[in-house]
């Protein structure tokens, strides 16, 4: 695995291996702290620090955990940390829609308020159920890789993913029916 020789390479003090490998992360690392801050200069000021902890504390990584599970914890604990700091406000970014020629406008247009209509309803969740959510459907984790990165038992993840989608569910029918309060 070539993920695998460039952070030996790192870890024995190779700065190339290091910058290399901390490129080929950065956009997965910003990714998540957008998803868990819902604000783009926070995400990218938590992205940026957890890149300098990573470049800093690489001799630290040791092979029993996955890298991309030990990455996720260290932008997952900067982030828990800011948003704690910051208690978050609601954004009303708008999202760019790209129109395909062989899709229908009005398919497109419902398709990006549905999208915004799930940022929203995520963004209601309490921030454990944030938190697992952000990490299984939108970083694609497995139960397993959750429960290493946010240091929880594996029913704890279960269990917060079970309530997280009912919560949702209730959020996105209140969306639909036009009456959500927040």
């Amino acid at each position: 695995m070539v993920e695998q020789g460039l952070i030996r390479a790192a870890q024995t003090g190779d700065r190339d291996a290091l910058i290399t490998l901390l490129r080929e992360i950065e956009t997965h690392v910003y990714r998540t702290a957008y998803y868990i801050l819902n604000n783009e200069q926070d995400a990218m000021d938590a992205a940026q620090e957890a890149l300098i902890r990573i470049y800093t504390k690489i001799d630290s990584y040791e092979e029993k955990a996955q890298f991309k599970t030990w990455v996720q914890r260290i932008v997952t604990n900067i982030c828990i940390d800011k948003f704690r700091r910051n208690k978050p406000t609601v954004s009303i970014d708008e999202h760019d829609m790209v129109f395909q020629g062989n899709e229908s406008v009005e398919r497109e247009v419902m398709s990006g308020y549905l999208a915004q209509d799930i940022r929203e309803a995520i963004d209601q969740l309490p921030e454990h159920h944030r938190m697992v959510v952000v990490l299984r459907y939108l970083q694609d984790f497995s139960y397993n890789e959750i429960a290493d990165c946010l240091n929880l038992p594996l029913n704890t993840v279960k269990s917060y993913l079970f309530r997280a989608r009912q919560q949702l569910q209730h959020l996105l029918q209140d969306y639909q029916k036009g009456g959500v309060s927040g």
